[in-house]
């Protein structure tokens, strides 16, 4: 009779929290609203240029200086990371319009990340690869 109790009450909890919107995920609506939220963590860089990917899950930023701000999702928050070559542990173009990163970061390994125009996955790759190459000639 307990164990059905217990049961019962987790069901309740896990159906509660996702009817009232705990389940939900976030997603960006377009680049303003990356830009924006980008800007509540880093108010004093401003980003030249925005890529979302075709999910709207992850938006990339360029800043300059070989920097890249990164907005992504995460359950119905956003993370945000200033990223550059040295950041970048694996860095490989999956195909046309895809993308696989990864950072040293350990709070955050990155992704697999897809856009709907090829030119925009490119430009990421251009943006951080010379740099990765770079931090590879140093090291050897």
């Amino acid at each position: 009779m307990l164990v059905a109790i217990v049961v019962f009450g987790i069901a309740l909890s896990v159906a509660a929290v996702h009817f009232t919107g705990g389940s939900r995920k976030a997603r960006l609506a377009d680049a303003q609203q990356a830009r924006d939220r980008f800007a509540q963590d880093y108010p004093d860089e401003q980003a030249t240029s925005v890529r979302l990917t075709s999910d709207g899950q992850t938006a990339f930023l360029e800043l300059g200086r070989g920097c890249l701000g990164i907005v992504q999702a995460i359950g119905d928050c956003f993370l945000t990371r200033l990223v550059t070559g040295d950041d970048v542990a694996v860095l490989a173009a999956a195909d046309a319009h895809a993308i696989t990163l990864r950072l040293a970061d350990f709070t955050w390994k990155g992704g697999h990340f897809t856009f709907a125009d090829a030119a925009d996955a490119k430009s990421i790759v251009d943006m951080l690869q010379p740099q990765v190459l770079n931090s590879l000639e140093k090291a050897a």
